[in-house]
């Protein structure tokens, strides 16, 4: 006689179908999804709100910050490209990062969105946090890892991008 605790029940929950672990896995990326919009929000809106920032030189602005990394940086050429017009790269990082952020938040072209918060915290990664050491203390390359699962993933609830999916659905039309 063979005695053994079988480990393929659980306990339902919600509906008879779905289970906890089911609802877990569901919802899994949702917490990810929201510290990144928010996240991507803050950074473009602190950007735009700094004065200081936009600026091509001075204290605290794009133009130093960009200079002060480009020989440390894995590709100056992507530094020098921005340096013929830091203020232009400013705002084109800032509103880029707050469409990331919206997109993320809101679920809407999620998976277009995460694509670009990726492709931002790569540049960042490769410009300004390269000359980290050890390469850990540099948070882009942390960010870029994040982005990745919402790359593949997209935002699957609470989503525009769901609720659009099952309008389509519900008119018959394509998944």
């Amino acid at each position: 006689m063979t005695h053994g605790i079988r480990t393929d029940t659980h306990t339902p929950y919600l509906d008879g179908d779905r289970n906890w672990r089911d609802s877990a896995t569901r919802y899994a990326l949702l917490p990810l999804r929201i510290f990144l919009g928010v996240t991507f929000i803050y950074a473009g809106l602190d950007k735009i709100t700094d004065s200081a920032f936009m600026k091509p030189s001075g204290a605290g602005s794009i133009g130093d910050t960009m200079r002060s990394v480009r020989d440390s940086s894995a590709i100056p050429a992507l530094v020098d490209l921005a340096l013929k017009n830091p203020t232009g790269f400013g705002y084109a990082i800032a509103f880029g990062e707050l469409a990331v952020g919206i997109g993320t938040l809101i679920g809407l072209l999620a998976r277009l969105a995460a694509l670009g918060g990726a492709l931002i915290s790569l540049s960042l990664w490769l410009t300004v946090s390269w000359a980290s050491d050890p390469y850990y203390y540099g948070n882009d390359l942390a960010y870029l890892m994040a982005w990745l699962p919402l790359v593949l993933a997209g935002a699957p609830v609470f989503s525009l991008d769901a609720a659009l999916r099952a309008r389509r659905t519900r008119a018959g039309g394509y998944r």
